[in-house]
């Protein structure tokens, strides 16, 4: 019998968990209005503070919305089904970014490789370009998480596979909620964006080749990667 260490929460976490399994069970619904912060730290017998940084750290991922002057909303979700299960499936669990992390394993791989077979001209002039604005972006000191995300959904286009576009673009909007803030520590660490555009460009030249094998592979250990460092950001922040 093996038991796990067990690490000690900060204030604001219990009251983020709080509100996404109230959500998880349909006690609170798309479009519900929260409590102001004071009442519910009252309530919770917290401090206000706490509510706050609950709050914020709830739109960061995109789980409320903040109208100045009206009070804090419930945010609605998409109009899509499959956008509406990843959602969920975000407020329902603590290993649910890596779980999505790995479905784009799944994804990306196998549409690089058809990407490799059926794009067209047209498709790889549109991966360069994506590829070459990343470039220019980390160049000019910013992040180009942009376009690298420009990027990956120009590979997806070009497997020319509708399903697969359409799932790629659920799973995508669903990580830019739950993902923005590992995000931007991820592409702020030293050397992590000239070493993120090599990889993109490992990517681009396999499939400029129309190598199949070589297509996939360098997507599954670009996506590998990432997922380190992901993992590595997330482990300091919850020893912090």
């Amino acid at each position: 019998m093996e038991f796990k260490p067990i690490k000690a929460k900060k204030i604001y976490e219990e009251i983020v968990d709080q509100i996404k399994d109230m959500i998880a069970r349909g006690e609170l619904n798309p479009g519900d209005k929260l409590l102001p912060e004071r009442e519910l730290a009252e309530r919770m017998q917290v401090g206000r503070s706490a509510v706050r940084e609950a709050y914020r750290a709830l739109e960061a991922i995109g789980v409320i919305e903040i109208k100045p002057g009206e009070g804090t909303f419930v945010r609605k979700m998409g109009n899509k089904p499959m956008t509406d299960i990843m959602s969920l499936a975000v407020l329902t669990g603590k290993d649910t970014l890596f779980e999505l992390l790995e479905l784009r394993k799944i994804v990306e791989t196998e549409a690089a490789a058809l990407a490799a077979v059926r794009r067209t001209e047209e498709d790889l002039k549109a991966i360069k370009n994506c590829l070459d604005q990343m470039n220019q972006d980390i160049l000019s000191g910013n992040l180009g998480d942009v376009s690298d995300l420009k990027f990956h959904y120009a590979i997806t286009d070009a497997a020319h596979n509708s399903l697969l576009t359409r799932l790629m673009n659920s799973i995508s909007e669903t990580m830019k909620q739950e993902m923005i803030t590992a995000r931007e520590n991820l592409y702020l660490k030293p050397g992590n964006p000239g070493r993120l555009y090599e990889q993109h460009k490992v990517i681009y030249d396999a499939i400029a080749k129309g190598d199949e094998s070589a297509a996939r592979s360098a997507m599954y250990d670009h996506l590998s990667r990432t997922e380190e460092g992901l993992k590595e950001i997330l482990n300091r922040s919850h020893q912090t």
